[in-house]
């Protein structure tokens, strides 16, 4: 029974039994596709792993985090109008949330550098930042990004997040706080006709600002290229997850009495550690939404680690250097893992573990641009060398050398001869020469 139902599911979802029907079909597809693969990156714990561990880093980084934001609001004068939002975050902990925003806010506004000192203000900066680093950490992770920004791009970047970001965001709210209060929407907002349209506009206002803030994360954070359509996309699901999940929330906390009397004074704390990671669970989901989008073709086999044959990794890293060879010899647009990818037909997941190897022995390099550059010249590139990543780099073995049969042993060597007898002293640059010539 169980595989009928997996096979009519596979019918449905993957194959073309709701495809078929149109429009209404593809997209009724897409939803389930796309749930399905959430449920399973959740059920298989990293997800939930990263959320907790951004809860954690939360409790740490939140009085930072807010200060250093707050400190450049107040100096354009709308940290007045940022204020109810933080409220409104916490909302759904009910009277309680008020509570803890307001001392959060208290110890913000009291914050003070002469009284930290250096090395505590550097701490508390620092602090700030390994927020937005540990964020960066988990969304290069839900888009398969295995290498990081540098630390001078982070700084810079981090910096504008945290402070340009959060003054763009105060600035667009002031705006709008300032526009409602001009004498012609006042008359528009009294009129019968139009005072419904302002008032669904006030409700769904704190929703847009959340999809705008998840769109921009989603956008900017990983160390990776999102389109914006990706991006908005993650956006908009997790906005209206966030808003859902808010509403059900608190309409829980409201009507559960059995934990405050189980929890006593702690209610409120592992009210608010729940929350926090719902909160980052939704950004993570979101996404994870963004990615499936931009790459559908991980929908189905996700996080799947891939196997390989050993001719098909010598054959993919001595490609990986002959595309990279070809595009230095002949620059247009660089080259990257993932148009390596889109060439060869080939996820860039799989490439990834090979190319580190190359790029561990000298052999591949990358720019500040994260495009892919010959380690060295590529008359000192030998094929032998590329192949050897793949054949015998990379191995753990034991902690005693393996006793072969002498016949196998044998046999072995005779193998490792023959291949480098075909290679003999052949370079990259001499494969791209017959490639010129022929």
């Amino acid at each position: 029974m169980i595989a009928g139902i997996r096979k009519q599911f596979d019918r449905y979802v993957w194959g073309d039994g709701l495809t078929r029907h149109g429009p209404p079909g593809r997209l009724v597809a897409g939803v389930l596709r796309n749930l399905y693969a959430v449920t399973r990156d959740i059920a298989s714990g990293q997800l939930n792993l990263r959320a907790m561990s951004l809860v954690y880093t939360t409790l740490l980084s939140v009085v930072p985090l807010i200060a250093v934001s707050f400190s450049a609001l107040k100096a354009f004068g709308v940290h007045e109008e940022i204020e109810p939002h933080l409220y409104g975050f916490l909302e759904p902990l009910g009277p309680k949330g008020i509570e803890i925003t307001d001392y959060i806010m208290n110890l913000v506004n009291n914050v003070n550098s002469n009284v930290l000192g250096g090395i505590g203000f550097i701490f508390f900066i620092y602090t700030a930042i390994s927020m937005v680093q540990k964020t960066e950490d988990s969304f290069n992770y839900v888009w398969y990004v295995s290498k990081a920004r540098s630390f001078s791009t982070r700084l810079v970047e981090y910096s504008t997040v945290l402070i340009v970001g959060a003054i763009a965001v105060g600035l667009s709210v002031k705006a709008l706080v300032e526009f409602s209060k001009e004498k012609l929407v006042v008359e528009m907002q009294e009129n019968v006709v139009l005072a419904p349209v302002f008032t669904l506009t006030d409700r769904l206002m704190p929703y847009l600002i959340t999809i705008g803030i998840f769109t921009f994360l989603y956008k900017f954070m990983p160390n990776t290229r999102v389109k914006l359509r990706s991006a908005i996309v993650g956006g908009i699901a997790g906005g209206f997850l966030w808003a859902t999940t808010a509403t059900i929330f608190a309409s829980l906390l409201a009507t559960s009495s059995n934990r405050q009397a189980i929890y006593a004074s702690l209610a409120v704390a592992i009210s608010a550690l729940i929350w926090l990671y719902l909160n980052w669970i939704i950004l993570l989901i979101g996404s994870q939404i963004a990615f499936y989008f931009q790459n559908p073709a991980y929908l189905r086999v996700g996080r799947r680690e891939p196997r390989l044959s050993n001719e098909m990794r010598e054959r993919i890293a001595l490609n990986i250097m002959y595309l990279v060879g070809k595009e230095h010899r002949n620059p247009v647009h660089g080259v990257d893992l993932r148009r390596i990818g889109r060439t060869l037909r080939i996820p860039t997941i799989t490439l990834a573990p090979i190319a580190l190897g190359l790029e561990a022995n000298g052999l591949l390099t990358t720019n500040e641009k994260e495009q892919l550059l010959p380690g060295r010249e590529m008359s000192r590139i030998k094929l032998r060398d590329i192949l050897s990543v793949v054949r015998r780099d990379g191995e753990t073995g034991s902690h005693k050398t393996p006793r072969w049969d002498d016949a196998v042993d044998a046999l072995g060597k005779s193998i490792d001869a023959s291949v480098s007898g075909a290679l003999a002293d052949h370079t990259l640059s001499q494969l791209l020469d017959e490639k010129e010539s022929s």
